[in-house]
């Protein structure tokens, strides 16, 4: 990335805004080498350890507010290590909530509320002090189903389910942000699953700005615990078979991940009326309607009769 920004946009570039959109490793990471390259005007992360005070009460009554503090940031390295850079050249990094505007982005999700009751339930918290069966279902975000059944879908025939296992809470606790370029509506959402979505959904609604994008980003390599029929009906509207297009769909998987996106979230999406890309490399891409015109460039995918089976 560092390479592909000196190449096309200059070594002495600012960054205007730099965004952390969840505290997962492999999100949070590779910001570290591009913050220490570049200036960046602005740092949004949001951090849980800012709030202790309104969570403590759900932990085990021996955890002392500073300890559960230090606990939680000994498992925040890449966050901590941001704070510090960001403090190191006096900026204070901003929270990011629904509400802000970052450039051309409005963030839709998550509400500072909700962000706040999933913080018991991230993985790298001390478990909360809750009911045996409870401390199970945390367990439970990270058993997948993986099965490779095939079974038949058609345009005007859906599998994808209604009520999918729940994903991770971090991943619920995403950064979702709607961008406005050249009159064209872009969607992204990192790893956000059906709650967060459905969320964005509403307070974009509310603000009266709900409609479908022209792009939208497949959230977490397209998988089927991320997206429902009712959100994807929500944000997209409802399914015409592909009839009439809408816009393009966008999910990076990495190299050799052929079984991503899963081809019922896949044509969930085309069955919407959008042309869905993969990446499949480990750099930049071209991105459709040419947002930035270096990179890789991709090709639509196609439909796909036989989808794996739940």
């Amino acid at each position: 990335m560092i390479e592909h920004i000196e190449k096309h946009h200059g070594k002495d570039v600012v960054i205007a805004d730099m965004v952390v959109s969840h505290a997962d490793n492999d999100h949070a990471a590779g910001l570290i080498p591009v913050f220490k390259r570049f200036r960046v005007s602005n740092l949004w992360m949001n951090r849980p350890w800012l709030y202790a005070q309104e969570v403590i009460d759900q932990f085990h009554g021996n955890w002392s507010l500073e300890g559960w503090i230090d606990n939680v940031r000994s498992k925040h390295e890449y966050l901590v290590e941001l704070e510090y850079l960001a403090l190191e050249r006096k900026m204070v990094p901003k929270e990011v909530f629904c509400g802000a505007q970052i450039g051309p982005f409005q963030v839709l999700a998550p509400s500072r509320e909700r962000y706040i009751r999933l913080i018991p339930d991230f993985d790298k918290t001390p478990p909360p002090c809750k009911s045996e069966a409870a401390g199970l279902g945390r367990g439970l975000f990270e058993i997948a189903r993986n099965g490779l059944d095939s079974i038949k879908e058609a345009l005007d025939v859906e599998t994808l389910d209604a009520n999918p296992p729940a994903t991770s809470a971090s991943n619920e606790a995403s950064v979702v942000q709607l961008g406005l370029y050249d009159d064209k509506k872009i969607l992204l959402t990192a790893d956000v699953g059906p709650a967060g979505l459905m969320e964005a959904a509403l307070y974009a609604e509310s603000l009266g700005i709900l409609s479908p994008p022209d792009m939208i980003q497949i959230p977490h390599q397209g998988s089927r615990r991320n997206v429902t029929p009712a959100v994807l009906n929500a944000w997209l509207g409802q399914p015409d078979g592909g009839a009439h297009y809408r816009g393009n769909a966008l999910v990076m998987v990495g190299r050799n991940k052929l079984e991503w996106p899963r081809k019922k979230v896949k044509n969930a999406f085309i069955r919407r009326g959008y042309n869905v890309f993969v990446g499949r490399s480990d750099g930049p891409v071209q991105m459709p309607y040419g947002y930035d015109r270096r990179g890789s460039s991709m090709t639509a995918e196609p439909f796909s009769h036989d989808v794996e089976d739940d």
